[in-house]
């Protein structure tokens, strides 16, 4: 095994925490030191890793077996203490500013919103007061700025994509880029990554210092994959469903780019929110893209909304393939009109409060052999209710093949059963056959797909 340089350091917060009442120092070390100290401890490994070769988390976490980190009051707030850290995060002895700055916002989601949890006011069996709490979560991440127009375009797809769809994410993050435009991912390698790449290199060329890279994610996956160097604003949300209402809330329109399993279900948690009667007329400008060669790719998951969900959710995004500059035109011009729209309605630049989102998207999914099986995949219901069921199908099917507790699952149960209408069933089983050819359903490892699902209609 090759062997890492280690260090001691000592830093204290920059952002957030930098103003802390004794009491809220208190219950940071309480909460911290419990059972969040696990995950605490995993996390700040992976951000001390961010840039360095591996983003493996089990090559790391082996590699550093003795990390500690501690947290210590003092006068004027708080301090951590890191033992064994990665030598890597640190220049002459003074840790990588956005590493020190990625390594205090962990610790304000995880730990600070663990102890915002055990609070009493924080209403989760309400759809008002899921979003809420989301706002919350956000304000104390000092996301939202109220009075800046909108310009955050939210970029979704795979993390391992390749090579010639990762250059096209930095094309299109260019051109958008070069008309101010700010870019928000899930903060990791692949289409989270490339988008902020180019805009970084066109925010320098137009003289923007002010550029935002905003990274929303998880703890479960920022556990297991390092944030990329670019994110210079990191939010840890509670669990996937949280995570996908601050980007809808947060974002002023979304890019879809190649990906997986993973990537349909966050277009159909999307389509979802956009076909529900109340958000008819509500501008939110949805593109899907790629480079020539993910046409296929782009056509079948167009033709897939199309089978199930019909014309009027095809009708909320566009498709547009291997024209960079043309993805950020329509961009800019969508994310104009909802400046129109908001102003005339006195609605926030920063949250999108008007955004209409049925409490079935919002309730975390369980994907056991039951709720698989039972899902409703039957035209006798709105189309919104449809697409939230669909994309429940793809969180399982993403769950089975790479999560922890869905592969467990499925080594003691077998694979899951999917079961619909025929009409539903034929164009899902079409659409994730595509995605078994063109190796879209796991990580690359050699070995062949073998499926954690099985259709039945």
């Amino acid at each position: 095994m090759l062997k890492r340089t280690k260090i001691n350091a000592s830093v204290s917060p920059k952002g957030s925490l930098e103003t802390l009442s004794q009491r809220e120092v208190q219950q940071l070390r309480e909460t911290g030191s419990g059972s969040v100290y696990h995950l605490f401890r995993q996390c700040a490994l992976a951000i001390l890793n961010t840039g360095s070769h591996s983003d493996n988390a089990k090559t790391i976490l082996e590699a550093y077996p003795d990390f500690e980190v501690k947290i210590h009051q003092q006068d004027r707030g708080i301090r951590l203490e890191l033992i064994n850290a990665p030598a890597d995060a640190f220049v002459d002895g003074e840790m990588i500013a956005s590493t020190h700055e990625m390594l205090f916002s962990a610790l304000r989601d995880i730990v600070y919103t663990q102890s915002e949890l055990e609070n009493k006011r924080i209403d989760l069996d309400s759809s008002e007061g899921i979003t809420d709490y989301v706002f919350h979560l956000l304000r104390n991440a000092q996301t939202l700025r109220s009075g800046v127009e909108p310009k955050i375009v939210v970029c979704w797809g795979g993390h391992s994509i390749s090579t010639e769809e990762y250059k096209y994410t930095k094309k299109v993050g260019h051109e958008l880029g070069l008309r101010g435009l700010d870019i928000c991912t899930g903060c990791g390698p692949g289409v989270m990554k490339g988008p902020m790449k180019g805009a970084t290199i066109s925010h320098a060329k137009q003289r923007n210092l002010k550029g935002r890279y905003l990274g929303l994610t998880e703890p479960g996956i920022i556990a297991a994959e390092a944030p990329n160097p670019i994110v210079n604003e990191l939010v840890i949300l509670p669990d996937i469903e949280k995570r996908l209402e601050a980007f809808v809330r947060v974002g002023h329109g979304i890019i879809i780019f190649p990906g997986g399993a993973g990537t349909a279900e966050e277009f159909l948690y999307l389509l979802g929110i956009l076909i529900h009667p109340d958000n008819q007329g509500l501008p939110f400008p949805v593109i899907l893209t790629g480079p020539k060669s993910a046409e296929p790719y782009l056509q079948q998951l167009h033709d897939f909304i199309g089978a199930t969900l019909g014309e009027a959710a095809q009708q909320r995004y566009r498709m547009i393939v291997n024209a960079p500059a043309k993805v950020a035109r329509e961009m800019a011009a969508g994310i104009k009109a909802v400046r129109q729209f908001r102003r005339e309605r006195n609605d926030a630049f920063h949250f999108n409060w008007l955004l209409k989102i049925d409490e079935s998207l919002q309730h975390p999914f369980e994907p056991t052999h039951e709720a698989m099986a039972s899902l409703n995949l039957t035209r006798e219901q709105p189309l919104h209710h449809l697409a939230a069921n669909l994309r429940r199908a793809f969180s399982g099917i993403v769950a089975g093949n790479v999560k922890e507790n869905g592969i467990r699952l499925i080594e003691e149960h077998g694979p899951y059963e999917i079961r619909g209408e025929t009409t539903i069933m034929r164009p899902l089983d079409r659409l994730l056959q595509a995605f078994v050819e063109q190796h879209r359903m796991k990580l690359p490892g050699g070995s062949a797909y073998e499926p954690c699902y099985r259709i039945v209609d």
